[in-house]
């Protein structure tokens, strides 16, 4: 009987430690450098939250911490996931500069038009030409903006209004752009954007529609310039990321939750997501009263003209890293085409 009643609960015992594992909690932290009122965080980054929370049964709760409201500079946010100083970051792929390298086919002058089909082809490119720039953390998904605008005080008609203008760049591929039509580029994460545009420290600068609704740039500006077909003048990259190790302490089943919550349909939420911000962005704009200066394809033809330099020196610089960055253009191209369908 004495071992019976030990048999007993030493099963017991067995019993709720499986239980307690079977229902282990785990608490995520994810940091990012938008205010939660910006379209990434409310629209997407916040539905994919609840969409974890709720596949999960409640078992993996995400903090959310926007704005840098843990600390560092946007720049830090990558080796913030890669140290495990947080557990998920969202974070512009640029903003580690040359860290990256394969990913940058993508921001080259005029290669996307609307951010959702563009955000499955950058998904699907990662997944074929870059995943080993990817090594220390656990990509989530990979996604871009919809076409860049120029917003300025001083209208922007034609390339030559370009010149001489204080332009920021969200990436030194951007930059680079900038120099190239003309401008003085001013390098700089766009949380800085409303603070430099106050104070006269840059003349304008080159974003989506989409972030300039929380950055108030309809507010601080008064001339908008784009073209009037896609592709756009240009796109930056995002990635939502995991530490390794963090995914790694998970249990099955919930890394099954949060590869499930992975991948291009991810994606394609975070890119439909940039193109409504668009539209509601470029609305602000209009109710404001600024000017809304549409480019024609013969313009847009002399800037693509003089963008070209820019795609000369990525290659150069891709072949001395040992990178076929042609092949990369390529794929790029092929993939955008292909999800354009």
């Amino acid at each position: 009987m004495k071992k019976l009643s030990l048999f007993i609960g030493a099963t017991a015992t067995a019993v709720a430690l499986a239980t307690t594992a079977l229902a282990q909690e785990v608490t995520l932290r994810l940091h990012q450098f938008l205010p939660i009122q910006a379209g990434i965080p409310a629209n997407a980054i916040e539905p994919w939250i609840a969409k974890v929370e709720a596949d999960s049964n409640g078992r993996i709760k995400i903090e959310h911490y926007p704005s840098m409201q843990l600390g560092g500079a946007p720049p830090s946010l990558y080796n913030q996931a890669r140290d495990g100083v947080v557990d998920i970051v969202w974070t512009v792929l640029g903003y580690s500069p040359g860290r990256f390298p394969k990913t940058e086919a993508f921001e080259l002058p005029f290669m996307t038009g609307d951010a959702e089909s563009a955000s499955r082809a950058f998904q699907e490119y990662v997944e074929q030409n870059a995943m080993d720039e990817f090594q220390d953390t656990r990509p989530i998904a990979f996604h871009v903006h919809g076409p860049g605008w120029i917003h300025t005080n001083k209208p922007i008609n034609s390339l030559e209004d370009v010149a001489g203008q204080k332009l920021r760049g969200p990436t030194r591929v951007i930059t680079n752009l900038l120099s190239k039509l003309g401008a003085t580029p001013v390098g700089m994460p766009v949380p800085a954007v409303p603070e430099a545009l106050s104070k006269g420290v840059i003349d304008g600068t080159v974003i989506p529609w989409e972030v300039t609704v929380p950055l108030k740039v309809p507010e601080l500006v008064s001339s908008h310039t784009g073209f009037e077909s896609n592709p756009g003048l240009y796109t930056a990259t995002f990635v939502l990321t995991m530490n390794n190790d963090s995914y790694n302490a998970l249990p099955d089943d919930l890394k099954a939750v949060i590869d499930a919550n992975s991948g291009v349909e991810v994606a394609a939420m975070f890119g439909r997501v940039m193109d409504e911000g668009d539209e509601v962005g470029r609305a602000r704009a209009e109710a404001t009263g600024n000017d809304i200066i549409v480019l024609d394809d013969a313009e847009k033809a002399r800037w693509m003209e003089a963008a070209k330099p820019v795609v000369t020196e990525w290659l150069a610089e891709m072949d001395k890293l040992g990178i076929d960055g042609q092949a990369l253009i390529d794929s790029a191209k092929e993939l955008i085409a292909k999800n354009a369908q």
